[in-house]
């Protein structure tokens, strides 16, 4: 008895809340409709506009093939423009794949078996592109990597296009 009480006692209230509502609604003259009717209003009043103006195409601007980059003739691109665009370069002495299981039973001293040989070129990579072969110096007390294979730049577009 005491749960049919409470339920009266909450669906008065709700009832309540409702009504408030609907009061404050009616007061603000806003009925939910009106706003809708004002939409299709002003949506038809555009459209009209539209019609009653004479509406014409904007004319297209025509371009200059002059522009259009050429095969091998003509003036050479400007690579001012890129000469500051910083790259990240890194040397790979090689890879290998093997299980997340064996990855984390690695540590200090562990052995990892690379696909290289010893004595193999390592790969210089521009941006993860390879670029060239060389192999490790000592520079000053400082790691270094003398070239002794550069990728052409043609080879290099085509590995790119893969």
């Amino acid at each position: 008895m005491a749960d049919d009480s409470k339920d009266e006692q909450q669906l008065s209230e709700d009832e309540k809340l409702a009504a408030e509502w609907e009061a404050a609604m009616e007061e603000s003259g806003d009925d939910g409709d009106s706003a809708e009717d004002e939409w299709a209003a002003a949506m038809a009043e555009a459209g009209e506009t539209e019609k009653d103006n004479d509406v014409q195409a904007a004319p297209m601007e025509e371009f200059d093939h002059v522009n259009e980059p050429s095969q091998g003739t003509g003036p050479a691109p400007d690579m001012d423009v890129i000469l500051d665009i910083p790259v990240t370069i890194s040397m790979e002495v090689g890879n290998t794949q093997i299980p997340i299981r064996n990855l984390l039973q690695l540590n200090q001293g562990s052995v990892i078996e690379l696909d290289r040989l010893a004595g193999e070129p390592l790969d210089v990579l521009v941006n993860g592109t390879l670029i060239a072969h060389g192999e490790v110096v000592m520079v000053n007390e400082k790691f270094g990597i003398r070239l002794t294979d550069v990728i052409s730049p043609g080879e290099r577009i085509k590995r790119l296009q893969k």
